[in-house]
């Protein structure tokens, strides 16, 4: 399983992560910083990540184009860089079943 991360969630998720999810990327890896939503929508559908963002706009965008790619809402605010490592890890296991449900296109980690 592989993480994108996107602009508004910090590149060091990436390291920090690499245990659980050793194949992710930020979009900062790839030089997409400044990119838009259709950019990074169409790199994590492409090479079959599951978008880690912040913005509600992806997941208004999955409600729209279905997926791929699937989609990981961070919705807890402006929160540290730690706390979104502590939500990836502690929801690994339900994580793992949304990227095998079919019929699932966004999660929301809380």
């Amino acid at each position: 399983m592989k993480l994108l991360f996107d602009q508004h969630l910090s590149h060091k998720l990436v390291f920090m992560l690499a245990d659980l999810y050793p194949a992710s990327e930020h979009v900062r890896q790839r030089g997409l910083s400044l990119a838009d939503d259709d950019e990074i929508w169409d790199l994590a559908k492409r090479e079959e990540f599951l978008l880690v963002t912040k913005d509600e706009d992806y997941q208004l965008l999955s409600v729209i184009r279905g997926h791929p790619p699937k989609v990981l809402w961070i919705r807890s605010g402006n929160c540290a860089t730690e706390l979104v490592e502590t939500l990836l890890r502690k929801n690994v296991d339900e994580i793992r079943i949304f990227e095998a449900d079919p019929n699932t296109g966004f999660m929301g980690l809380y």
